[in-house]
């Protein structure tokens, strides 16, 4: 597993997702996070489907399982990490 973050410099929420997932990896089981800029890299963004951001994907041997579009508390965040919310 592994969880693509799309952001983008300008992003306000992105930064609060960004602070969010590393205070959450003190504590929980983070799957390695690929951060992936918008502006820098709008080919994959597009790949990906991206319409806003912060956007999580989550990826199982490059297959998305589960997407995550703004920020969520941290609840809500783990959760969605554990598959219980899609």
């Amino acid at each position: 597993m592994k969880i693509l973050r799309f952001t983008a410099s300008w992003c306000a929420p992105c930064k609060t997702l960004a602070a969010q997932l590393e205070d959450l990896q003190h504590d929980y089981p983070v799957p390695p996070i690929e951060v992936i800029d918008i502006d820098v890299l709008p080919e994959v963004a597009k790949e990906y489907g991206v319409r806003g951001v912060p956007t999580l994907v989550m990826l199982d041997e490059n297959i998305e399982v589960r997407r995550q579009v703004g920020v969520v508390n941290r609840d809500k965040l783990i959760e969605w990490m554990r598959g219980d919310i899609a």
